[in-house]
């Protein structure tokens, strides 16, 4: 049975080809009554285009992985009374929300998927070449030449995945935050006392006052030195950037809270410093294991700057200050 790791796949490289289009047809009329009638060649069809098509029942790029090279169909030839030949079949990649789409030899952006039925052409066929009837003038009346199809666009694409969430957990591996999204949603992430238990994100529905909802998830833990491969490494990292809040998960048996969330923020900042440009909150986690007088410590070393809440995901307490917090945030 597969694992779930092996399930997730957030990063494929693909070869894609576009279709050539068809050729014009250099057909002159004839018929019982015309031996030499003019010229009648059709044009030729186009070449199927490759389009990406967003699919909101899609989570992993997992069909991908072994699908090295996608081909289009051709366009079919003109032929005569001016008929035009078919268009090549299009091809049609299914993503999840969140695709980002890049040429893997300049890794230039190309366009980003974010909504169901969504789609984009990812390589664009060729066209058709025109029959002999567009070259006919009062010059030229038995145009005998058409133009050949025109070469589909083709090339090596990237295919990178950046899971759609309201919420995104930050923190160290081990820090509570698989733990959090568990109580909170009806997602079961694999839950240890041990780094790196959280292998791949998992992604949760918050239920929260009157009905209302909205949707977390819980990143792989970062370590000092994960916006330069370390531990997990950037791999993850850029599943942050899709989220409109960072919620920082910091254990309260943590020997320095506040130089852990510097940590953290000075690894988002060298990844990609506009992510700090986005809402934050810090939830201290495991604050069962404090009493008030703890707490009071805690916070008066706390900078004022910082929006945070103490919680506990094992007694409930805290939780519904969480999400009012984060409900107020999101619709700020």
């Amino acid at each position: 049975m597969k694992s779930k790791l092996s399930n997730f796949i957030d990063y494929v490289k693909i070869y894609c080809k576009a279709g050539k289009g068809g050729s014009g047809s250099s057909h002159l009329h004839r018929s019982r009554l015309t031996s030499k009638g003019g010229p009648d060649g059709g044009d030729g069809g186009r070449g199927g285009n490759i389009y990406v098509q967003g699919n909101d029942q899609m989570w992993t790029l997992l069909h991908l992985k072994y699908t090295k090279h996608i081909k289009a169909g051709n366009g079919g030839d003109g032929s005569s009374n001016n008929s035009s030949g078919i268009n090549g079949k299009d091809i049609y990649i299914d993503v999840p929300l969140g695709t980002i789409a890049r040429d893997a030899e300049s890794k230039k952006f190309i366009f980003e998927i974010t909504s169901h039925k969504e789609k984009k052409i990812l390589r664009k066929g060729g066209l058709g070449g025109r029959g002999n009837t567009w070259f006919k003038n009062s010059i030229r009346q038995t145009p005998r030449y058409a133009q050949s199809g025109i070469l589909g666009d083709e090339g090596w694409n990237i295919l990178e995945l950046k899971v759609l969430a309201d919420v995104g957990l930050v923190g160290y591996p081990n820090s509570g935050k698989s733990t959090l999204l568990s109580v909170l949603t009806a997602a079961k992430p694999k839950i240890g006392d041990y780094p790196f238990t959280t292998l791949v994100p998992n992604l949760g529905i918050v239920s929260y006052r009157d009905n209302k909802s909205f949707i977390m998830a819980d990143i792989p833990g970062i370590i000092k030195g994960a916006s330069n491969g370390k531990g997990l490494g950037f791999r993850f990292l850029r599943h942050i950037e899709r989220n409109s809040i960072l919620l920082f998960i910091i254990s309260s048996d943590s020997n320095d809270i506040n130089k852990e969330f510097k940590i953290l923020i000075n690894e988002l900042k060298q990844y990609n410093k506009e992510l700090l440009d986005k809402e934050i909150i810090l939830g201290i986690s495991k604050s069962d294991l404090l009493d008030r007088e703890l707490i009071q410590e805690v916070e008066n070393n706390l900078s004022k700057n910082i929006n945070y809440v103490f919680f506990s995901s094992i007694t409930n307490s805290g939780l519904m200050d969480l999400k009012d917090q984060i409900w107020k945030k999101l619709n700020d």
